[in-house]
């Protein structure tokens, strides 16, 4: 059995960092998955708890600039970006040092990822372990990322020293990755740091949507194998489709369906007046979409019953764009259309 941790227990949470074993933390954006960073064997447990493909690189959480100056050369501007939006959901990719991290880590690049959650008991989690922590989300790879102690728990009991309990995240979807490592600034993974916030820091941004090749080591978390999916098939709702969606679920009215929507979209259709519906709200608005989407994935996953979602599109701008960055992965990319 795997332990949760307290605040009042940070001490042995920080112990078993420092022996090598593995620790979930919470963040803002969702739970990571913390191992010393600059302990080869202890990351490598990482990719095994997970069932994580090795070259999948991983973020490094740090507790500010300093700490990421161990390792990697900062620029000006990327040290402007820390200090705009450091602590906060913003991860940077920065050339490293040479040998400062070891390719378990980095996926054999040259570059490698850091963050700083803003999150104090993690903060003070890496400060009382003495090292940074790789985090990725704490989870089976390729399953909706952890927002809850008890999805940690749910994934990794028993394959992990302990869960540091920091009750729900607050964004809900991971952190915006930005790469800094090349000619021009590129946002390869989209959060709640959006490119609109960016420019005016760096001018240019560019929305990398480049397809990671079978054979190639993806730069960033997300951007190669399938992730975020529940067990049952996800298809992405347009608002124009949703009296097609009930129609649908009245021809199969002995098949249990999840539905995750606004409830300005379930409470306008005939969707309220089905048994064979189970409906989670997801808000009022993208902003609390994001929050509630991994969870209300999780939830559907409880109840082996339900082999179909719908779940609805946002505008893909702003924090929409992160999203739908996470829905569309969860879905394979398959719409409503293509339901048979």
């Amino acid at each position: 059995m795997s332990e949760i941790f307290k605040s009042e227990n940070l001490a042995d949470a920080a112990a078993a960092i420092q022996r090598g074993e593995l620790v979930a933390f919470p963040t803002e954006t969702v739970y990571g998955l913390g191992a010393d960073a600059t302990n080869p064997d202890a990351v490598k447990k990482v990719y095994q708890a997970k069932g994580r493909p090795s070259d999948n690189p991983l973020i490094v959480h740090v507790t500010g600039p300093a700490q990421v100056a161990e390792f990697a050369e900062i620029d000006a501007q990327s040290k402007q970006l820390m200090d705009t939006f450091w602590p906060g959901p913003l991860t940077i990719i920065l050339p490293i040092k040479p040998h400062a991290l070891d390719p378990v880590v980095t996926g054999g690049l040259t570059t490698a990822a850091f963050r700083n959650p803003d999150t104090s008991v993690t903060l003070k989690l890496i400060e009382q372990a003495g090292v940074p922590l790789v985090g990725p989300s704490a989870n089976t790879s390729g399953k909706p990322s952890p927002t809850k102690p008890a999805h940690v728990m749910h994934d990794l009991d028993g394959k992990i020293a302990g869960v540091l309990d920091g009750g729900e995240t607050k964004i809900g979807v991971e952190s915006t990755v930005l790469d800094m490592s090349g000619a021009v600034p590129s946002v390869l993974r989209p959060g709640a740091v959006t490119p609109e916030d960016l420019t005016p820091i760096l001018g240019e941004v560019q929305t990398d949507h480049h397809k990671v090749g079978k054979d190639e080591v993806p730069k960033a978390p997300g951007m190669k194998y399938k992730h975020y999916a529940p067990n049952a098939q996800v298809y992405i709702v347009k608002d124009a489709q949703w009296s097609k969606v009930a129609d649908w679920v009245a021809q199969h009215a002995q098949q249990p369906v999840g539905v995750l929507a606004t409830s300005a979209i379930f409470d306008s259709t005939k969707l309220m007046n089905f048994d064979n519906v189970d409906f989670i709200s997801l808000g009022e608005d993208a902003r609390t979409a994001s929050h509630h989407l991994f969870d209300g994935l999780r939830t559907f996953d409880g109840n082996p019953q339900i082999k179909v979602i719908f779940a609805q599109a946002f505008d893909p701008t702003g924090i929409g764009a992160a999203y739908m960055n996470r829905l569309q992965k969860s879905a394979g990319n398959t719409y409503f259309d293509e339901i048979n």
